[in-house]
């Protein structure tokens, strides 16, 4: 090692040695006075959990292919793999797909929320999160709140690759911002039923799998792609009461500028009926 190199190193770790008697120091001063600091609260702890979910796609940027290629590579499979075969024509298929394909995007993509908190709890990472003296929630919703993020970006990936290939949304800028605005509050939501597998399930694999079981049916068998006018009637069955065929019809309703009747309603029905069974079944679960 040359002179300089030593001094470099040597400079560092006085640095570092330097920065560490400081942070030392503060500590036995807030000791030394007597008081406690106060509690934080649970929106700071939540947004700090979430700030920690954004830290790790910052390390680890190939997090972000799944709301970046994913949404592009679907967008473009499925609209001009049907396009002509459904509507005639790309130009009149992708208004009324694009929406829909929206929503396929995003909750796909909901699932990676269960395998990230399982690998956590697989490294015993959340052993020391439950005995931090904090909101007990709160490494829980954030987390869902630094997946909004990505949902976020996956949302505007789509959108502006739509207008691209000849997506025209009727209902404005205003009327996009709400259609997305709806399909983020129910990723939200939709997001818990994640989490309460992470805590059943015992691998990372074992999450994505039983998701993609979940996740299925309910993209696949709904109104994103074709009008369940055209189904069998057993199907059409499944298709009226599967909330994802709610939350399509609303988006594309808002986007596109057309009445949504009651589905905007229902979708958030179902969103706070998600929360209202799975967050306290996952908190039971966490708490154990």
């Amino acid at each position: 090692m040359s002179v300089d190199d030593t001094r470099t190193a040597t400079t560092g770790t006085t640095t570092s040695t330097a920065t560490d008697e400081v942070a030392t120091a503060a500590v036995r001063g807030v000791l030394a006075s007597g008081t406690r600091p106060d509690r934080p609260s649970g929106l700071t702890t939540s947004l700090t959990f979430g700030w920690r979910a954004l830290l790790k796609i910052k390390h680890v940027p190939e997090q972000l292919f799944d709301v970046t290629v994913f949404p592009v590579m679907i967008t473009l499979l499925f609209t001009y793999l049907f396009g002509g075969a459904i509507a005639g024509s790309v130009d009149d298929y992708i208004q009324f797909l694009l929406p829909g394909i929206l929503v396929q995007g995003v909750i796909m993509i909901t699932m990676y929320t269960g395998v990230t908190l399982n690998t956590d709890i697989q490294k015993g990472v959340f052993d020391r999160f439950r005995s931090l003296p904090i909101w007990r929630p709160s490494a829980l919703v954030g987390m869902l709140l630094g997946d909004a993020v990505r949902f976020t970006i996956a949302s505007v990936v789509i959108v502006a690759l739509g207008l691209l290939i000849g997506f025209r949304p009727e209902g404005g800028a205003l009327g996009v911002l709400a259609g997305v605005a709806l399909l983020l509050l129910f990723a939200f939501a939709f997001g818990w039923i994640w989490t309460f597998l992470a805590l059943v399930l015992r691998t990372p694999n074992a999450v994505m799998g039983v998701s993609m079981m979940v996740i299925t049916p309910l993209t696949f068998g709904s109104n994103i792609f074709v009008d369940p006018s055209t189904m069998p009637g057993w199907l059409q069955s499944f298709v009226e009461v599967n909330p994802i065929s709610d939350l399509v019809t609303g988006v594309r309703g808002l986007m596109n500028g057309t009445p949504v009747g009651d589905h905007v309603v229902v979708t958030l029905v179902w969103a706070l009926a998600l929360v209202a069974v799975f967050g306290p079944l996952t908190m039971r679960r966490y708490a154990r």
